[in-house]
């Protein structure tokens, strides 16, 4: 009895078989193949979007760096040239090396007026030094003059205006009023005629003044304490030798005498006289 479930054994010889073999293993490399090709452009797709948008993000960059520079450009403006004016010399261009920009040149005549001030100046200072010493040695030459001068007269002056004679008063008292000057000879002339006269007519006073000598002989003991062209202060030593009815012979006073000599232009003469 033959059994109905079994599935009929394929027709066909073994070399058929062999073929739809072949023919089933070509269709599925060839679809691999196809698969395989799909992949690749679907790479190169994506390698080629990816460059063109690193291309588009580069070029945009590249655009955004220019941009500024364009507006910056843009900003800066024309550049207008303007024509000189006549007679106007530009002024000269700092050095490179200088580093101050904003410092502007000297002027090439102030420097030589600096010069000529201090120029004048230092001429001016000169000047007035040269007539400083020239007037200090002016000052000087005649203070020394002045202290000759002046010694040799209060010398002579004063055993006239220290001595009288009461039988000659008018005479003596009359020469010493020519030796002084200034308010001590209006002094001088009252003080004689009030008291010095009457009293040396009344007790026949004599006296006689002389400047001391050294015993050995030279100058007369006189010195100058101070001096200026036309005031020297003198010390004299000067002995006076009294004689009257109120005195048995006569007395000797030692006296120290400071004059103040005074110049005038009758030479010099006494402005005062101090007893010391």
């Amino acid at each position: 009895m033959a059994n109905l479930t079994s599935k009929p054994r394929a027709s066909g010889s073994p070399a058929r078989r062999t073929l739809n073999a072949a023919a089933r293993a070509a269709a599925k490399r060839a679809e691999r193949a196809e698969r395989i090709d799909a992949s690749d452009v679907n790479d190169s797709n994506d390698a080629k979007s990816s460059n063109d948008a690193k291309s588009s993000n580069d070029a945009k960059s590249s655009n955004d760096a220019k941009a500024p520079r364009r507006a910056e450009d843009q900003k800066s403006g024309r550049t207008v040239l303007i024509e000189p004016l006549d007679g106007w010399d530009d002024p000269p261009e700092p050095r490179p090396d200088s580093g101050e920009d904003d410092v502007l040149p000297a002027r090439p005549g102030r420097g030589r007026g600096l010069l000529t001030a201090a120029l004048v100046l230092l001429l001016v200072a000169g000047l007035v030094a040269v007539a400083v010493l020239g007037w200090r040695f002016r000052e000087g030459r005649a203070t020394e003059q002045a202290r000759e001068q002046a010694l040799a007269a209060a010398r002579e002056a004063a055993p006239v205006v220290l001595s009288y004679d009461h039988r000659r008063l008018d005479r003596d008292f009359a020469r010493a009023r020519a030796r002084l000057t200034g308010q001590f000879r209006d002094e001088y002339g009252r003080t004689t005629k009030a008291v010095v006269g009457p009293t040396a007519r009344k007790y026949k006073g004599v006296v006689k003044a002389t400047v001391v000598e050294p015993p050995g002989g030279g100058a007369p003991a006189a010195s100058v304490v101070s001096a200026s062209p036309d005031r020297v202060v003198v010390l004299l030593f000067v002995n006076q030798v009294t004689e009257s009815t109120r005195i048995t012979g006569s007395r000797v006073d030692l006296n120290r005498v400071r004059m103040t000599m005074s110049r005038t232009p009758g030479g010099w003469k006494v402005s005062a006289v101090d007893a010391l």
